[in-house]
């Protein structure tokens, strides 16, 4: 029941010369006093009601209803956190505080490091209203053990605080989920078998969230990415929890030194051993991973058929530069075939021409002999046959042959008739001279 409180409050001074005979005026009057009836309402008016009709005094009603608030409040939270103690637990010595279970003692063994800060504070509540040594007195319980209490306290002072929680966290096996074996990993479902393996490991990562294990649709570079994370893998896992006590005296710091130095030895060769322990656990995945094995063998060939098109492209490039060596020797040999029969050609033209031109030039020869070096009766005197060969020796020095072969195919056609040939040779002379080629008086005999 509420009670009246009095305050003092003082007034403030009246200024001086105040009086109430000429200062004062009345602006009302104060009615007379009227008895009403007042009734509670709303949940004043029920708990009227209720202590009304259980004839309850104010104390014994807030009493009950505070052992049915509690009640209340454990059957409500029943539906989340129902782990009852075992005779063992309730009978730990709070003292061995390191060696409980923090969870346990809370009732939270199914969530563990899961666990909300405010399933954290539930819990404990459910744990206090049910284990409160004044609690137990009122139920009537004169233990006067409260051991058990004090590992609530202790448990919720752990996992109240995050720094202290997460060294607990760092250490609690009981959280850890065991790998399966090769046995039961191939008979087993692989990915249901090793997903919980690592959803436990991955608390302990300083990367959230963590990549997941996946399934047999996964791709190349989602299981790429899986395995690479867990190779390279960043823990916060520090062992903290395993610490021995280190001397808080004051009196030895030798000692103190010791323990401090071989708690931090102590911790490096646990997290070595944790690392070690977790690259065989990736290892032992991966040898059993059938995507892995699907991906190297895809890999392998597809590395087959590239380096079998390799093959191909360079067979193809060295028959193509065979073929084009084959044709450039071809060619070559051709060109020389070519040029050879070229030269014979030639040679044979050449050697046709020159025969040719010694026959027209004995043709020339022959047709002033024909006509007797064109003595008029007689036989033509030595100074004329030279002064005619002469002659016919100079024009003929001046035509190439083509020119000599007309002026041969002419004198041919001019026969023995010693006018005609020697009009032949006389037009040459003079087409000679109209060319350039001669000089007049250089044939004497054909001027």
């Amino acid at each position: 029941m509420s009670s009246a409180q009095v305050l003092n409050v003082t007034l403030p001074a009246l200024s001086a010369g105040w009086s109430a005979d000429k200062d004062f005026k009345a602006v009302g009057k104060v009615s007379a006093a009227t008895q009403r009836n007042l009734e509670p309402v709303g949940p004043h008016f029920l708990a009227h009601a209720r202590r009304s009709r259980h004839h309850r005094t104010f104390s014994e009603d807030e009493r009950i209803q505070a052992q049915q608030n509690v009640k209340k409040t454990e059957d409500d939270e029943d539906d989340e956190i129902s782990e009852d103690e075992d005779s063992m637990m309730l009978q730990r010595d709070a003292k061995d505080w390191k060696g409980q279970d923090h969870y346990a003692v809370l009732g939270l063994t199914k969530y563990r490091w899961r666990a909300t800060p405010e399933q954290v504070k539930r819990a404990h509540r459910k744990k206090v209203l049910r284990h409160h040594p004044d609690k137990k007195a009122a139920l009537g319980d004169r233990d006067e053990n409260d051991s058990f209490f004090k590992c609530i306290q202790k448990a919720t002072e752990i996992l109240s605080d995050p720094a202290k929680r997460r060294q607990f966290d760092s250490v609690d096996e009981a959280a850890d989920v065991e790998p399966p074996s090769k046995k039961q990993s191939q008979k087993g479902d692989f990915f249901k078998l090793w997903a919980p393996v690592f959803e436990a490991e991955g608390r302990f990562s300083k990367i959230q969230p963590v990549p997941q294990l996946g399934d047999d649709n996964s791709t190349f570079e989602e299981v790429d990415t899986f395995y690479n994370f867990w190779y390279n893998f960043d823990s916060w896992r520090t062992f903290e929890y395993l610490d021995e006590d280190v001397p808080d005296d004051g009196e030895s710091r030798d000692q103190k030194r010791h323990v401090e130095k071989k708690n931090a030895n102590a911790r490096r060769k646990r997290k070595t051993e944790d690392i070690t322990r977790l690259r065989h656990l990736v290892d032992d995945c991966a040898a059993l991973d059938e995507r892995i094995k699907k991906f190297r063998k895809a890999a392998r060939a597809d590395k087959d058929k590239k380096r079998l098109d390799k093959e191909a492209e360079a067979k193809r490039l060295a028959e193509e530069k065979e073929n084009a060596r084959l044709a450039e020797e071809k060619a070559k040999k051709d060109a020389e075939e070519a040029a050879k029969a070229d030269r014979e050609k030639a040679k044979k033209t050449k050697e046709a021409a020159k025969n040719a031109a010694k026959k027209n030039k004995r043709v020339l020869k022959g047709s002033v002999k024909d006509v007797n070096y064109f003595a008029e009766s007689g036989d033509p005197s030595g100074s004329q046959v030279d002064s005619v060969l002469t002659d016919v020796d100079f024009i003929n020095s001046k035509i190439d042959n083509e020119e000599l072969a007309s002026l041969a195919e002419r004198l041919t056609a001019a026969g023995k008739d010693v006018a005609a040939v020697k009009n032949v040779y006389t037009e040459e002379f003079k087409r000679l001279i109209g060319a350039g080629k001669a000089k007049e008086g250089e044939a004497k005999f054909f001027a």
